[in-house]
């Protein structure tokens, strides 16, 4: 199957003062969030993507923007609603201190698989609308541009964490072991068997690797070569 480059979105007013953003409209990344998008859009401008897939928000719209600025071509630059952010109901808006004094703060932290937020969705759902956009969207690349293909989807940090525990087989009640932080980089490479992490929440490093030798289909025994380390420059 194709590649897929899982990106979260940069840093946003509301994550630089503790908010619980949620769907609210308006908001946007500060400067240090964009510093970090545009660091990310560097990372990926070596790395010729087919689609930069984003959720509707505007953080993720912004950052989605900064990679395709870098990019040389043409990528599509479709909107999947379901890869939007959680729904998190009435805790929308409120600060995070406050709501780790709620009861179901411990059962978001502990048993996600059991957290409903009130007024909103539940965590399982928010996961399982994910996982099928992202598997839906993963196949359709690949049926139009080959195996090979590589694209980008911006979404956001519980979102991107639950992808990821599907894709590492894992329940979904561990996916708080799991770290994504803003404008970081995850890679899954869909096979026919299983996926493949590639990566998981990094926010540097060379990518050229991707486009010269993509993920192989198969795991190699023993941990195989790896891909190759880029070329440093003569002095």
């Amino acid at each position: 199957m194709a590649t897929v480059i899982l990106v979260r979105h940069g840093r946003t007013t509301a994550n630089a003062s503790g908010l619980l953003a949620g769907r609210t409209a308006g908001v946007s990344l500060d400067q240090v969030g964009r510093d970090q998008a545009a660091l990310t859009g560097e990372r990926l401008a070596v790395v010729p993507v087919v689609a930069v897939v984003s959720s509707p928000l505007e953080r993720c719209q912004q950052t989605a923007e900064f990679i395709l600025a870098r990019q040389s071509g043409s990528p599509a630059t479709p909107t999947a609603v379901d890869l939007t952010e959680c729904d998190y109901g009435q805790w929308q808006g409120r600060t995070l201190s406050e709501l780790a004094a709620e009861q179901l703060w411990s059962v978001v932290q502990s048993q996600p698989s059991a957290a409903t937020f009130p007024g909103g969705e539940s965590m399982a759902a928010m996961q399982a609308r994910a996982v099928a956009a992202i598997r839906r969207l993963d196949a359709a690349f690949e049926a139009e541009h080959g195996p090979n293909a590589i694209w980008v989807a911006v979404s956001h940090g519980d979102i991107i964490k639950s992808i990821l525990a599907d894709a590492l087989g894992v329940h979904l009640d561990l996916f708080q072991r799991i770290n994504v932080n803003p404008a970081s980089v995850s890679i899954v490479r869909y096979g026919e068997s299983r996926p493949s992490v590639i990566a998981t929440n990094t926010d540097g490093g060379d990518l050229s690797w991707l486009s010269s030798s993509p993920p192989a289909v198969d795991a190699p025994l023993g941990g195989g070569a790896g891909h190759q380390a880029p070329t440093a420059p003569i002095a």
